[in-house]
């Protein structure tokens, strides 16, 4: 037993229709700043981990999702020095409106070739094989 508070947040990987995936620059200020992940954010409590999604990418992105458009992909289980994360991923082609980073993070949509050359938080380096396997 660790002992560490249990952190559940919901990510998405939106694909586009030419086989790309959005990733997010995590802004100054923030932990892990500068490092690349894939957009979402923490589950409130009363929520489901789907419609934390949805709100969180309206929130940061400007755009609208549904429940039903996310497909389980993976999930992460990553322990950091003062939490647990477990981390969905969620994949999702169908959205409305253009991703902007509207919280000062800027947005990359990258191919399965050069996910490689984005620094990421270490519980995103272990979903990037099924991310791979679908694109």
């Amino acid at each position: 037993m660790t002992g560490k508070r249990l952190v559940l947040v919901s990510a998405v990987a939106l694909l586009d229709g030419e086989g790309r995936v959005l990733l997010a620059e995590r802004p100054a200020g923030k932990s892990l700043a500068g490092l690349w992940e894939f957009p979402g954010g923490k589950v409130e409590p009363g929520e489901s981990p789907e419609t934390a999604l949805a709100r969180e990418l309206t929130e940061e992105l400007g755009i609208l999702t549904r429940e039903a458009d996310f497909t389980p992909l993976a999930f992460a289980s990553h322990s950091y020095e003062a939490f647990h994360l477990l981390m969905p991923l969620y994949a999702c082609r169908i959205w409305q409106g253009t991703p902007t980073g509207r919280e000062g993070q800027r947005l990359d949509w990258a191919s399965a070739t050069s996910l490689d050359t984005y620094p990421m938080p270490p519980a995103d380096i272990p979903l990037l094989p099924a991310l791979r396997a679908l694109l």
